[in-house]
């Protein structure tokens, strides 16, 4: 068992925000005292049926509550997301129909279980509360923060100074995230570093409680960075980028094949690497510190490190043997540049078409346009020969298309 301080160290490791490290310090010793595990909550909107892995920051930090014990609580905010989160946005948010809600929360429940153990893990719905809430209630929660208090919170700021509007509704919004952690009895919450207000309003209301004679001290507030795509650059003075998005196309998703997953993992920047080793990964501090002295006595090569980041991330949602053979192809292929993976995915593409018709059907391009730069930049490979005519019809026979160093399809004109 880990020390009170490494424990400390170890669950709050890589977080922007601790409210407060002696909190946690004196709730774990009073945990590890009592033999009762703490209560460690984090909210999600079903807004999206999928996640990746910046979703997975959050879930990772759960985990090592779970693994020393303590139950995670995975709160599935149907009734929040009714309203609309309007945390970081310049208007009103669209509030999502129930049966979105209940088809994303499903997806949720299925992909939150490849990282968080479900005996530690209650998933919990805030319809269970909220749902049977009167409206005379709902008021008084209300009447218990005041709009000016409400106004210093950075988005609703910028929005009320610019003259944009803000609904009525979504000051509820915070407040509803914060009285979650009352009824589920929180002792820790964590949330993005863009939740922090929300997630202070927590505290806030558990202390208003505790003036009324609840036994409940005030949660503990972790936040999380927000994790940068794979196109995001560094140095050894930090890492610059945009946010993991599927919308940036940057992202990695937890539901994607292995060999993308894998291959991804493997394009990140060095420094990047580091950093998701300290986000994502299961090793320790220590282990991962041993590994970086490795890299900078020059006693193991930064790839190598990769690719057992990469691996250890691939297994994670495909399972071991999956994660080993992916790691086995990409160093089999990187070794023999005419070496062929060995499943190839296979298109099928209209015999008549043009490379950059070809491109597009077989899903290695969203469009003529990037499949053109593709061959104009000499990543388009057919059968081994670079493809140098965009416009040159495909081959009337089954061929291999290589695009990049590790994207491969089998094309079968019809």
């Amino acid at each position: 068992m880990l020390s009170l301080s490494d424990q400390v160290a170890e669950l709050s490791r890589g977080c922007v925000s601790l409210h407060s490290e002696d909190e946690l310090l004196k709730r774990l010793e009073k945990s590890e005292q009592t033999g009762v595990p703490l209560r460690v909550k984090a909210g999600f909107d079903p807004t999206a049926p999928d996640l990746h892995l910046g979703h997975t920051v959050l879930l990772q930090r759960m985990k090592r509550f779970q693994d020393l014990g303590h139950t995670a609580i995975f709160l599935i905010g149907d009734f929040t997301a009714m309203i609309g989160d309007p945390t970081g946005r310049s208007k009103t948010r669209p509030p999502l129909t129930t049966q979105d809600i209940r088809q994303n929360a499903e997806t949720y429940k299925e992909q939150v279980f490849k990282i968080l153990d479900p005996e530690k893990t209650e998933v919990r719905f805030n319809s269970e509360w909220f749902g049977a809430m009167p409206a005379s209630e709902l008021i008084a929660l209300a009447s218990r923060y005041p709009v000016a208090r409400m106004l210093e919170r950075d988005d609703f700021d910028k929005r009320y100074k610019s003259g944009q509007s803000i609904a009525i509704h979504e000051f509820l919004y915070p407040l509803v995230q914060a009285w979650d952690s009352v009824m589920l009895k929180a002792d820790v919450e964590l949330g993005g570093d863009d939740q922090l207000f929300n997630l202070l309003l927590g505290r806030t209301l558990m202390k208003q409680e505790m003036e009324r004679g609840s036994a409940l001290p005030p949660q503990i507030v972790m936040t999380n960075p927000l994790l940068e795509g794979i196109d995001a650059q560094g140095d050894g003075d930090g890492v610059v980028g945009a946010k993991m998005s599927k919308s940036l196309g940057n992202a990695i998703g937890v539901d994607e094949p292995a060999r993308d997953q894998f291959g991804k993992m493997m394009r990140i920047c060095d420094p990047l690497m580091w950093r998701y080793y300290e986000l994502l990964s299961e090793r320790s501090l220590a282990q991962i510190d041993a590994l970086k002295a490795q890299v900078s006595n020059g006693s193991l090569h930064p790839k190598n490190a990769k690719l057992d980041l990469a691996q250890e991330i691939t297994a994670r949602f495909h399972g071991d043997a999956s994660g080993a053979h992916e790691r086995s192809e990409f160093e089999r292929i990187s070794h023999d540049k005419d070496a062929l993976p060995d499943d190839l995915p296979e298109a099928v593409v209209s015999a008549d078409s043009d490379y950059l018709a070809c491109l597009v059907e077989a899903g290695a391009a969203k469009s003529r346009g990037e499949a053109r730069r593709l061959v104009q930049g000499r990543g388009v490979r057919i059968d081994g020969e670079v493809a140098d005519d965009p416009f040159a019809e495909v081959p009337k026979t089954e061929w291999v298309l290589r695009v990049g160093k590790r994207r491969f399809f089998r094309i079968k004109p019809q």
